[in-house]
């Protein structure tokens, strides 16, 4: 594989990224878009691109990973009326 390849590949992946339909999925998808960019600079040997990417696909992990959590252990979770119903033995 051609290191335009790379590139290109990185282009469409970060493209679909618009189309998903979950902030999550989104997040999930620009941070392989990174990864890719990130093999690209390193091929390319440009340091710009490398640390940029590095930069925008742990961020992107990162939210999605805080996001997830924040969702998880959210005290909504536990309060919803089904799940009161269901602790009380209702």
């Amino acid at each position: 594989m051609t290191v335009a390849w790379f590139g290109w590949i990185a282009t469409a992946v970060q493209t679909a990224s618009y189309f998903v339909p979950s902030t999550s999925m989104l997040k999930k998808t620009q941070a392989a878009a990174a990864l890719l960019w990130l093999a690209y600079g390193i091929r390319m040997g440009a340091n710009p691109v490398i640390v940029a990417n590095l930069i925008v696909g742990g961020a992107a992990l990162l939210t999605a990973l805080r996001t997830r959590n924040a969702t998880t252990n959210s005290p909504q979770f536990l309060t919803r009326p089904e799940t009161e119903a269901t602790l009380s033995g209702d």
